[in-house]
């Protein structure tokens, strides 16, 4: 199985506080890769470390083959769970800007995602709901044709219509045979669907890396009740 991500004995702290503990890991390439766990668990530093966006204290990580540095970026398309869009931008001027920064974007892509969303692209980002805003991010994101896409916490604080919709958006517009989805959430009973594979991380640990289909058809267990046994 070809591996489009790997993590070998790597270490990250911050001052005394360990948030990563020499953690292997493996991804599979290609199909939707849930990263369940608590808060403090680790999962927002292992996707920061993937993405580039943070320096590991030690180890090895590999994306697509290649050392992650800040380059890394290149290949990687990172939806954090803070927002960083322009209040002052349009939506429209936000698409347009992401067309400028990456060079992998399709704005056509973006654009009839939108649209489909039902968002109004003259209005200003600062202007849109908390739900509006959070379908811009995941537009921009999905329309990035990046291998690895990576979504930390896409779902979280979100009301169940946008939580939706924005599932709707991942199942229809990942590039499955092209891309891999790496997705963190709280929300595993919704996401569970899409899941082609899972990691359960505590305290800085992997506690299971593992295909969905295998835990439904050799233990049979959902995902849910993965999380449940391992997790506690």
């Amino acid at each position: 199985m070809e591996k489009i991500i790997t993590f070998s004995d790597v270490f990250k702290k911050y001052g005394l506080t360990i948030a990563l503990n020499n953690v292997s890991l493996q991804i599979p390439k290609g199909g939707i890769i849930g990263l369940v766990g608590s808060n403090g668990s680790g999962k927002s530093t292992l996707l920061k470390l993937t993405a580039g966006l943070l320096k590991k204290t030690s180890g090895e990580i590999t994306v697509c083959g290649e050392n992650v540095t800040r380059l890394i970026g290149k290949k990687v398309a990172f939806l954090a769970e803070v927002d960083s869009l322009y209040e002052f931008f349009t939506v429209s001027e936000t698409i347009a800007l992401s067309s400028d920064v990456f060079d992998d974007f399709d704005q056509k892509k973006a654009i009839e995602i939108i649209e489909t969303l039902n968002v109004d692209q003259q209005k200003k980002v600062g202007s849109l709901s908390k739900g509006n805003r959070a379908r811009v991010k995941i537009a921009i994101t999905l329309a990035r044709k990046a291998p690895l896409l990576i979504m930390d916490e896409p779902l979280s604080g979100l009301d169940p219509l946008v939580r939706e919709d924005i599932i709707k958006m991942i199942a229809r517009y990942v590039e499955m045979e092209e891309q891999t989805l790496l997705i963190s959430t709280h929300e595993v009973t919704e996401i569970e669907p899409l899941l082609d594979y899972v990691v359960l991380v505590r305290d800085g640990e992997i506690m299971l890396s593992e295909k969905v289909e295998d835990l439904r058809e050799k233990k049979g267990q959902s995902v849910l009740d993965a999380m449940k046994e391992v997790l506690r």
